[in-house]
């Protein structure tokens, strides 16, 4: 039922990736207000998952994950009545709106533990994550339809109580055993040190979030919405395709490396769409980065569960997620304001510091070695 959820969630946010920044266009924002929203949509994933950290497991994990998607609910609600920017905004800090359709904000800090419970290894966060990405491809190809309030507002409407739905549903072994739920949990250093780089990579990609890119095609190429639902649609196929790939990939080098040296290229990839000459040439360059750009997500969620022992996986996933959701607001939003300065500027600041972050990553925790009964997390 997680990945029935998962599904739905995908499509929803594959459809807002294209059309939200193209809607928030036609109110008359034009690229600093676009960015800010997007920003806006991004502190609401960290102000959510932050909760999740200190009440999460007492609240408990299904009913945290039900009302996740009756506030996704509310969000689809108030799109499809017109309601003002600022009033959609506000609803959005809930954390449930979001325009990436893989790793989604708090939604992903409950699966992934939850997943984790269920005795998932690496494959099946690498299915986990296919799955949102084959349902984020049928939502760009819906986003191809001219941009509509009430196509999205309905979409995330429906998608909210069918999620909440379901998430009713789920067995209540996916909970963490009541003795523990008390009991104070400090992160281990090796967390903290993990979530300090998260936190790089995140800002890093908040720049040329989905949302973003969707905006800058259609500014700098003037691609239409059906061109970029289009090109959306076909890099989400190559990213479930890739998710399927990482695992068979960590169990030959190992999940570290399988993060970092996926990663690199794809950041020279990155480089290269800020100066493709045209749209054609920035939609190959998109679908190469696609293959690549994501191999590390399922190697890294089974990296963060395989470092810590059970009883610490909800806090230290909501660490290591809300680290990554702290400083992505900031890149649409600076994104935005470096516009003046030249289109090319949020492209080549989040390939170069994503190449730090997978630098220092490297160089950080080669030599650490995963305890020995969460091997099989590595293949």
């Amino acid at each position: 039922m997680i990945f029935a959820a998962q599904a739905l969630r995908g499509l929803a946010y594959g459809l807002a990736a294209v059309q939200l920044a193209t809607l928030l266009r036609a109110e008359g924002l034009q690229a600093a207000g676009v960015g800010l929203v997007l920003a806006v949509v991004m502190a609401g994933g960290a102000l959510a998952s932050i909760a999740l950290a200190r009440w999460g497991d007492r609240f408990g994990r299904r009913r945290s994950y039900a009302v996740l998607y009756l506030a996704l609910a509310l969000c689809g609600s108030l799109i499809a009545v017109g309601a003002p920017v600022w009033l959609l905004s506000l609803a959005a800090l809930s954390g449930a709106l979001s325009v990436e359709v893989v790793e989604s904000g708090p939604f992903t800090t409950v699966e992934q533990v939850m997943l984790d419970g269920s005795g998932v290894a690496v494959r099946g966060f690498g299915l986990y994550n296919a799955v949102a990405a084959a349902a984020g491809t049928a939502g760009a190809l819906l986003g191809a339809l001219p941009p509509s309030r009430s196509l999205l507002g309905a979409v995330l409407l429906a998608v909210g109580v069918a999620g909440a739905l379901l998430a009713l549903r789920l067995p209540a072994s996916l909970e963490v055993a009541s003795v523990q739920v008390y009991a104070p949990v400090r992160p281990r250093p090796v967390v903290v040190r993990l979530a300090a780089l998260f936190a790089v990579d995140s800002m890093a990609g908040g720049f040329v979030v989905q949302a973003y890119l969707a905006y800058w095609l259609g500014v700098h190429y003037q691609a239409d919405t059906a061109s970029i639902g289009l090109l959306f649609a076909g890099c989400a196929v190559l990213q479930a395709a890739s998710f399927l790939l990482a695992p068979v990939l960590a169990a030959r080098i190992g999940l570290l490396n399988t993060m970092v040296f996926t990663h690199l290229p794809s950041n020279l990839l990155l480089i290269g769409v800020a100066f493709a000459p045209g749209f054609p040439v920035a939609a190959l360059l998109l679908l190469a980065r696609a293959c690549l750009s994501s191999m590390d997500v399922p190697t890294r969620q089974a990296y963060v569960m395989a470092m810590v022992p059970p009883t610490e996986r909800t806090t230290t996933a909501a660490i290591t997620n809300t680290s990554r959701y702290l400083t992505r607001p900031a890149g649409p939003a600076l994104a935005g304001l470096l516009q003046p300065l030249g289109l090319a500027w949020p492209f080549l600041i989040a390939a170069t510091a994503k190449s730090l972050y997978d630098l220092a990553l490297w160089r950080m925790f080669r030599r650490v070695e995963l305890p020995s009964g969460d091997a099989s997390r590595s293949g």
